[in-house]
């Protein structure tokens, strides 16, 4: 393990319920360096924080420990997993927030948090990250194997990724994953299918834009954009904008790219 642990939580930070995380991991491996990738995740909004933690956990030294604690389910029958992959471990409520993960790396092992050893000693019905994900995720980073924090599983809950199509004419019907701080539309087109399409007509939300282009700001401001993100997915966007705001575009919306 890197002793690299990182948080990700719909808790915001106008409370203390991140710090009181961060002084749980640090009480048990002090030399852990913590990373916060984000902590605005809408509440109990799953499909967002698997995105977020699928565009950040690759960029991270090998045996990192990423938590996320985005647990509408928290006191319930719901289980508590870790699950290990060649690049990390993931320490989250097992309620589908690690779809992209299952869907991209080769799980080697998935145990269910059920040994006590290693949660704080009083358990709350509503703050699981405080007293079973950090502990666990701070006892992994310092050298706990996997097996010892819990029972074997063979699968977690994931949800369905959304898929773009490409239909007889040739048009690719993809849809909306995510829309960002700054309003940014990110759909689940990626570059890699967009081959001879860089003219197409873009089609969302009854607006209709002409070429993927490659930057913002190549757009005068105000005006809608289409180009390629970060992280290789197909995006729109409004200049000095926000795309996000001015279409009404939220998660699961189609986009259409017409030859």
């Amino acid at each position: 393990m890197s002793k690299v642990i990182t948080l990700m939580t719909d808790f915001g930070t106008a409370d203390g319920y991140v710090g009181t995380m961060h002084g749980v991991i640090l009480k048990i491996c002090p030399e852990a360096h913590i990373v916060d990738i984000s902590h605005e995740i809408a509440p109990q909004d799953l499909r967002q924080a698997a995105y977020v933690l699928y565009t950040a956990y690759p960029y991270f030294p090998d045996g990192t420990v990423h938590v996320v604690v985005v647990d509408p389910g928290v006191g319930s029958e719901r289980r508590a997993v870790a699950l290990r992959t060649e690049r990390a471990v993931f320490v989250a409520p097992d309620n589908g927030v690690l779809s992209y993960v299952a869907a991209r790396e080769d799980v080697l092992e998935i145990v269910d948090l059920t040994n006590p050893r290693y949660w704080l000693g009083e358990i709350s019905a509503t703050f699981h990250g405080r007293d079973i994900f950090s502990p666990v995720g701070a006892h992994l980073a310092c050298g706990v194997p996997l097996s010892s924090v819990g029972r074997p599983l063979s699968e977690i809950i994931t949800f369905d990724l959304m898929k773009p199509g490409i239909e007889a004419d040739g048009a690719i019907r993809g849809h909306v994953l995510h829309v960002d701080h700054f309003g940014n539309i990110i759909t689940d087109i990626r570059e890699e299918i967009l081959e001879g399409m860089y003219n197409a007509r873009v089609e969302i939300a009854g607006h209709s834009i002409e070429g993927i282009s490659t930057t913002y700001a190549v757009a005068d401001v105000g005006e809608l954009v289409v180009l390629i993100g970060s992280e290789g997915h197909l995006e729109v966007a409004v200049r000095d904008g926000n795309a996000g705001a001015a279409l009404g575009a939220v998660a699961g919306d189609e986009v259409v790219l017409r030859p």
